[in-house]
C-alpha cells in the first residue's frame, strides 16, 4: 500500500498563531488576546478647559458710570467746587430799600385817606403796616434785618400819613396850598397833631409795625 503524501511544510503564519475558524488573523492558541480600545467617552478631544462664560476679557472692573474722574469707592472727590455763597448782603440791602419806598407810597396813600374822609381812620394804620413788611420780605428776604426796618419804616409812614391827613384838613379850612401848610408850617402841623393824640392814636400805630412784622413772615 502506498503511504499519503504529507503536504509541505506550511507556511508560518506571520502573526505567531493559526488561523482560528477561517480568521487569518485571529490569534492562536496560548497566545495573548490584543487589548481591547478604550470606549469612547464622547468627547474627541479629551480632557479640554471649561467653556468660556461668555466674558472674551475674563473678570474685569465695573463698569464705568459715566463719570471718568468720579470715585469708584463713593468716597468724596478731594477736588469738589464748593457750593456758591447765597447772596445773602444783596437781599438784605433790597428788602431795606423796599421797605423804605414801600413805608413812602403807603405813608401817602394813608394821609389822602384821612384828608378825603377828614377823620382818623385808625385801622387803616394796621393795612399800612402789613404792606411795608409784606413788599419788603417778598423782594428781600424775611430776614431779621429786613422784618426790623420794615416796623420801624411802618411806624414812620403812619406818622407821616397822619401829618400829610391833618396838613390837608389844615389847607382846606385856611383856603392855602396843601404844600405851603405842609413845607411853611410843618411845626403847626406837628403840634396840633400831638395836641389831638390819645391811647388809641399810639396803639394803632403799635398795631401798624406788629402788622408789618406779620406781613414779612407771611410773604417768607
Amino acid at each position: 500500500m502506498s503511504q499519503p503524501v504529507q503536504p509541505p511544510n506550511q507556511p508560518q503564519q506571520p502573526y505567531g498563531g493559526q488561523p482560528v475558524d477561517g480568521n487569518p488573523y485571529a490569534a492562536g492558541p496560548g497566545a495573548a488576546a490584543p487589548a481591547a480600545p478604550a470606549t469612547p467617552t464622547g468627547n474627541p478631544y479629551g480632557d479640554q478647559p471649561p467653556a468660556p462664560t461668555g466674558n472674551p476679557y475674563g473678570d474685569q472692573p465695573p463698569a464705568s458710570t459715566g463719570n471718568p474722574f468720579g470715585n469708584p469707592q463713593g468716597r468724596p472727590a478731594p477736588f469738589a467746587p464748593a457750593p456758591p455763597a447765597s447772596p445773602v448782603r444783596n437781599g438784605l440791602a433790597l428788602g431795606v430799600l423796599v421797605a423804605l419806598g414801600a413805608a413812602i407810597v403807603a405813608s401817602i396813600l394813608y394821609g389822602v385817606l384821612l384828608g378825603s374822609i377828614e377823620r382818623e381812620f385808625g385801622y387803616a394804620a394796621i393795612g399800612v403796616g402789613f404792606l411795608v413788611g409784606f413788599a419788603a420780605a417778598k423782594l428781600g428776604g424775611a430776614n431779621p434785618v429786613t422784618i426790623a426796618a420794615a416796623a420801624v419804616f411802618s411806624v414812620g409812614a403812619i406818622y407821616f400819613g397822619q401829618l400829610i391827613g391833618y396838613a390837608m384838613v389844615m389847607s382846606d379850612a385856611a383856603q392855602v396850598s396843601f404844600s405851603e401848610v405842609f413845607l411853611d408850617h410843618f411845626d403847626t402841623v406837628t403840634r396840633v397833631w400831638k395836641e389831638d393824640a390819645d391811647f388809641m392814636r399810639y396803639l394803632f400805630i403799635a398795631l401798624g409795625a406788629i402788622a408789618a412784622i406779620g406781613g414779612a413772615k407771611k410773604a417768607g
